[in-house]
């Protein structure tokens, strides 16, 4: 066991399986002779070549273009978007290409690409690096979209992300790249894709939450146990598509008191699907109505006051006083 940043658990995923698999391949700005804008790759190209992490243009659509072509022709891509806040000017390319062409070709060509990409809140970026669009792209049949919340699952399902078959959007959180730390195994290990974890048992209420969310949910309830003597049970849902329905439902049911937290605007953002998939499958265990804890319906706002728009561990607080009092 090594105490690892998130940041470098990302690296050290990716240089374990370009060690192994002599196919993969890293392409994106900035990826090879900079180490990327947040160091994710920092050393590989020195390391393994600039045939196999290549620098591209500043042209979203070309880099995930370029990777489905790798893809049919036997290599295994790794594109980095340098934030998913970009991510639209390529998703002509993903939700057209990557998401369908194993569909399409009638399983003739796989497409074993992983997509990475930052996003989120707390570190003050400028405008369109921050919106968390996660939802758009579990609407894209094909696709899986994987968000880890810490050292250790960034590790394992980047490894796993990698060696799937399908193609996956691997999201993660930007606050979490040196903030978020913990024990990561030496070595190779992969977590299990479409797996939510329990990542603090609790009695009264469920809170549900995914990426960067999850640190704040396990904030929220140490001050829910300390002010006011609620026990909060925190889901990591880790991956949005495949979702697990098991996983989630059983969370459910043990405390009967629903709070879905993301950093995603309300309308439409996946704590949506969440609500109904739990009204659909653990109905007759609420004890009252599953609140959700959001970004407002707003464009997201300059960095410097992004603190009023992403939630905070007062805002689910209140999401969670609200569902113990109905």
């Amino acid at each position: 066991m090594a105490t690892m940043t998130m940041i470098e658990a990302i690296r050290d995923a990716l240089t374990i399986e370009m060690q192994r698999d002599e196919r993969m391949i890293i392409l994106g700005e900035d990826v090879g002779r900079l180490g990327g804008v947040f160091r994710a790759t920092d050393g590989l190209q020195q390391r393994f070549g600039e045939h196999r992490v290549v620098d591209t243009p500043l042209a979203e659509g070309a880099i995930i273009g370029t990777a489905v072509g790798l893809a049919v022709a036997g290599l295994v891509p790794v594109p980095e978007l340098q934030f998913l806040g970009f991510g639209h000017q390529a998703f002509h390319q993903i939700g057209q290409q990557v998401a369908r062409l194993r569909f399409r070709s009638q399983g003739r060509h796989a497409m074993p690409i992983t997509i990475r990409s930052p996003f989120g809140g707390g570190v003050r970026t400028p405008e369109l690096h921050s919106d968390a669009f996660e939802a758009l792209y579990a609407h894209c049949p094909g696709l899986k979209v994987v968000l880890p919340a810490n050292a250790y699952d960034a590790k394992g399902l980047l490894l796993a992300a990698i060696r799937d078959p399908d193609p996956v959007l691997f999201i993660e959180p930007l606050r979490g790249y040196r903030l978020v730390s913990g024990e990561v195994p030496d070595g190779d290990y992969t977590v299990e894709i479409g797996t939510s974890q329990v990542v603090r048992e609790g009695a009264d209420v469920t809170l549900i939450a995914y990426s960067a969310a999850v640190q704040l949910c396990l904030r929220a309830a140490e001050t829910l146990a300390e002010d006011h003597g609620i026990s909060a049970h925190v889901l990591d849902l880790r991956s949005l598509v495949p979702l697990d329905v098991g996983g989630l439902v059983a969370a459910v049911e043990h405390t009967g008191r629903v709070v879905v937290v993301h950093e995603a605007p309300l309308t439409g953002g996946f704590g949506a699907e969440i609500v109904a998939t739990i009204q659909q499958e653990a109905f007759y265990s609420l004890e009252a109505p599953v609140q959700r804890v959001t970004a407002p319906d707003t464009p997201y706002p300059l960095g410097a006051i992004e603190d009023f728009y992403v939630p905070q561990v007062e805002h689910v607080v209140r999401g969670v006083l609200d569902a113990m009092e109905r």
